[in-house]
């Protein structure tokens, strides 16, 4: 690590500066990142300060960056993590360090276990804080905070005292200064004895981690950037409840009451995470990332023959009608209206198709073709005004094709 560029957050407190003194001690290649959320008026300032001198003494770069709080309505501690973790993901991207360091220690990892118990959690929030996770690395996370004190202490050592830290009124410093003393008053051992459960946590981990990509090799089928998942296949999985949460947690999921009526429901029905949908599919569940961009309709002038956007099509006139296939129609140009457009499906849509009698609402077309709720969202369709023109890859609308009193043909190309 010693040849890498490193990034240390730096706080100016005690644990951040011992990291900051070892690594200049052993000869590492770092920066250090300072974060001032000017919530303790000057001594916010004063802190920034402390940091920039020690800096400039040792002649090492440091970055500084400050955050307006004021407006925050949530928790200002989690708006602050967000907000400095964002920040040191781009400083490492845009200056080239190899790894991020926090000077998180033992006590913090047993005050975020605490935390993490009180709220409810599975195995992964019992694990506390990672000593890596990415590109993020904690050294010092195995010691404890009177360890690390002692060699402050023992090394001269200097910091600032973040005075916030001793207000109970944020449920960390609660834990902090009121529980843990009390646990470690009960047993002398007992911060020994959690890293202990800690490393135990990490055992029983790794091998669910490895049971669960065996899982997910027999289960999981990739189509299109969709994961299609058997039903009958979870239904024998015992407690379900429990596989599911180990299977889908990863995708953000939490709703594990509605996922298992899932299971049962009728086709259609969905359930949504933050980041991605499971979509009950006849025999099988069907999971999506959402779509970040909303659907909109794409305009086709008569003088364009050629788009890429939102898909590749090209309009040509021939003077005879070649081979049909999916990706290929030939249209009586002088019957369609422009601007065409292309948009996807919505409720009610119909059209006539080629080779039948009638009309044909789109939604019995796509459950004859046995759509998939995400195949109906994706498929794209070609209009003339409220008229659909072209059910791409599909059929085209008998209102549209050639006949014996045809003047153009204009042949489209869609390069799927």
């Amino acid at each position: 690590m010693k040849k890498k560029g490193l990034l240390l957050a730096c706080s100016g407190g005690m644990d951040s500066m011992v990291l900051a003194h070892l690594l200049l001690e052993n000869g590492y290649n770092f920066s250090i990142a300072h974060c001032n959320y000017k919530l303790r008026a000057m001594d916010s300032d004063r802190d920034e300060e402390f940091v920039a001198a020690w800096a400039t003494k040792n002649k090492i770069t440091a970055f500084f960056k400050t955050f307006d709080l004021s407006h925050e309505t949530g928790s200002v501690q989690l708006k602050a993590r967000e907000l400095r973790y964002d920040w040191f993901q781009k400083l490492a991207t845009t200056k080239g360090f190899d790894h991020i360091l926090t000077a998180h220690h033992l006590d913090d990892d047993l005050e975020t276990f605490l935390i993490n118990l009180s709220r409810g959690t599975g195995l992964e929030g019992l694990r506390g804080i990672p000593r890596k996770n990415q590109d993020i690395i904690r050294p010092l996370l195995t010691f404890s905070k009177d360890e690390i004190l002692e060699f402050a202490k023992a090394n001269g050592i200097t910091w600032r005292e973040d005075l916030s830290n001793k207000d109970v009124k944020y449920l960390r410093n609660e834990i902090r200064h009121e529980i843990i003393p009390k646990l470690k008053e009960l047993n002398a051992t007992f911060l020994s004895n959690f890293q202990q459960t800690q490393e135990y946590l990490d055992y029983s981990s790794q091998l669910l981690g490895n049971y669960k990509e065996e899982l997910k090799v027999g289960l999981f089928t990739e189509t299109d950037g969709e994961i299609h998942i058997p039903i009958s296949e979870l239904d024998k999985l015992n407690p379900l409840k429990g596989y599911l949460h180990l299977l889908f947690r990863d995708f953000g999921f939490t709703q594990w009451e509605d996922l298992t009526h899932l299971l049962t429901v009728q086709s259609g029905k969905e359930v949504r995470s933050r980041t991605h949908r499971m979509i009950k599919d006849r025999d099988y569940l069907i999971l999506a990332p959402i779509a970040k961009s909303e659907e909109k309709v794409f305009l086709l002038t008569e003088d364009e023959n050629h788009i890429k956007e939102p898909l590749q099509l090209t309009m040509d006139v021939v003077d005879v009608i070649g081979a049909f296939s999916p990706n290929v129609i030939y249209v009586d140009k002088e019957k369609l209206n422009y601007p065409l457009k292309l948009r996807k499906w919505k409720i009610g849509d119909y059209f006539y198709p080629l080779g039948m009698e009638g009309r044909k609402k789109l939604s019995k077309f796509f459950k004859d073709e046995k759509y998939t709720t995400l195949q109906k969202e994706s498929q794209w369709l070609l209009c003339s005004g409220d008229k659909i023109v072209w059910v791409l890859g599909k059929r085209l609308d008998d209102r549209f094709k050639v006949t014996g009193v045809t003047k153009e043909i204009l042949k489209f190309t869609w390069v799927s």
